[in-house]
């Protein structure tokens, strides 16, 4: 399969997950795959809240 031409190198697209990963508490990191290659990343943050009294 050849290479294609991309704007991002293998290294910057890995720094990119590791990021998205280290910023998130609760949620998903959703990852498309296109012709083997990464094209996209998508984070899905969770934010919970606790109410107050235990209820």
């Amino acid at each position: 399969m050849p290479e294609q031409n991309t704007n991002f190198s293998d290294t910057k697209i890995l720094d990119e997950i590791l990021a998205a990963i280290r910023d998130i508490d609760y949620g998903e990191i959703l990852i498309t795959i296109h012709n083997s290659k990464i094209v996209q990343i998508e984070k899905r943050e969770k934010r919970r809240f606790t109410p107050k009294g235990g209820t």
